[in-house]
């Protein structure tokens, strides 16, 4: 009899960790993830067309646009080529943690989000700084649905939903932080230079994830065990084929009675039932989260609330212009949405902890936050007076923002342990696919209609 692995005791926390300094390096790494957003995103890095006036007098481009030429399609393409790698890979790296440890597959991530954004800054085509890019997505899909588990575990448990806030709060930090940098670095060397930084500062954390002792998730076997029961099932494989190989009363020494064609056969029926054994228990876990009825409701209230977001994001600034004839409406929305994230992010966090963090908290939480804060921004854009509306429209969106570590608290809480990664991945994938993705040219459709 072999003994279970279950009853095996937890492998020792390594020298290096702390729960504080692991935060402390997934919000560092999560910041800078954003800071690429915003520096692609950024007037020195994207950059302008070439422009040529009546008396045939052109303006040299700069930045990504003036380099390679793109049309404003193509310059709109590139700034979302991410998405693809994001999307796609989610559901692999979350699938891989249950054969693979999960600290090692965000080094396997960062390494390759350190080689794309390097290779942004070496790109010299369309298409290659477009693959470069669909390659971030990928290397950032390993820690968006990996990252949050590990801090869910090794949080204090009074302050769980305020530590997921913490890392939350990165997102509208670094993009705030990318503006700047981008800008800087365009402005004043050279916007290749900008994605060559961010390789850089990320390096350090991809070789990190493959040198010290890794972490292991909570409801995940250890990579020990794993190669243990590997080695029992196999000496089982190898037992019942020896028995099995007793045909019509012969016995086949070594095989050498199997013909080559029939054994030709098998290995191929075997390498079919192995792909299958790999795809089966994903489509499996997948079901479960789509029959949880706590899962699925978080999960579209969260599309909604992102479909919002993203209309609100790239249609506000121009409302705001064209209803308080704003002359910086750029720099009003992106600054109150700057501050109000970061607060109302914390706060979130922080009130739902201070009310007992359940799942039923957490959803009184988000929908009285949504609801209020849905009402003081629509007040806000009826109101004549810009003063007014700035303040109205702050609170709104400090409502809304607190909303962004409960219902991450909701996916990780209700799944099982061991669906956590597939429960984060396929949040980031819905809310992308079915929310801030379409909405802006839905609400523009929309705009033209009425």
């Amino acid at each position: 009899m072999v003994p279970s692995s279950s009853t095996k005791d937890p492998p020792p926390t390594p020298s290096w960790f702390t729960p504080k300094r692991l935060l402390i390096i997934f919000c560092v790494i999560n910041m800078i993830n954003y800071v690429d957003r915003g520096a692609i995103a950024s007037n020195g890095v994207n950059g302008s067309i070439r422009i040529c006036d009546d008396r045939g007098i052109c303006t040299s481009g700069s930045g990504i646009q003036g380099e390679f030429d793109l049309t404003n399609f193509q310059d709109g393409l590139l700034s979302s080529a991410f998405m693809v790698g994001l999307l796609a890979a989610s559901p692999i790296f979350a699938s891989l943690a249950k054969s693979h440890n999960p600290f090692r597959l965000i080094g396997v991530g960062l390494s390759v989000w350190t080689l794309a954004a390097a290779g942004c800054g070496s790109a010299f085509s369309f298409w290659f700084i477009a693959i470069c890019r669909m390659l971030v997505g990928v290397g950032e899909a390993s820690f968006i649905s990996l990252a949050a588990p590990f801090i869910d575990d090794n949080a204090p448990v009074s302050q769980k939903t305020a530590w997921l806030a913490m890392f939350y709060m990165c997102i509208p930090t670094g993009v705030a932080l990318g503006y700047v940098y981008g800008g800087f670095v365009g402005g004043h060397f050279h916007w290749r230079y900008a994605f060559w930084g961010e390789a850089l500062l990320m390096l350090p954390f991809a070789v990190f994830g493959f040198v010290v002792k890794p972490l292991q998730l909570k409801g995940f076997c250890s990579v020990e065990s794993k190669k243990a029961l590997t080695s029992v099932e196999t000496v089982s494989a190898v037992t019942d084929d020896s028995d099995a190989s007793k045909l019509d009363g012969r016995i086949l020494v070594g095989g050498d009675g199997v013909i080559a064609d029939e054994l030709n056969k098998t290995s191929k029926s075997v390498g079919i039932h192995n792909i299958l054994n790999q795809f089966s228990p994903f489509a499996k876990d997948v079901k479960v989260l789509l029959v949880d009825q706590v899962y699925v409701i978080n999960v579209f209230g969260y599309i909604a609330y992102n479909f919002v977001i993203g209309a609100y994001s790239y249609w506000g600034p121009k409302a705001g212009y064209n209803i308080y004839h704003m002359k910086s409406a750029d720099m009003m929305f992106g600054g109150i949405t700057i501050v109000c994230g970061i607060l109302g992010t914390i706060s979130g966090g922080l009130i739902l902890d201070r009310m007992s963090a359940t799942i039923s908290n957490a959803f009184i939480l988000l929908s009285g936050a949504t609801f209020l804060g849905a009402i003081f921004c629509f007040v806000a854009f009826c109101l004549r007076s810009l003063y007014g509306f700035i303040v109205l429209f702050a609170v709104g969106e400090l409502l809304v923002f607190a909303t962004q570590a409960p219902v991450n608290y909701v996916c990780l809480h209700c799944v099982k342990p061991s669906l956590r990664p597939l429960s984060m991945a396929i949040s980031t994938v819905s809310i992308h696919i079915f929310g801030d993705v379409p909405s802006s040219p839905l609400v523009g459709v929309l705009q033209v209609m009425f």
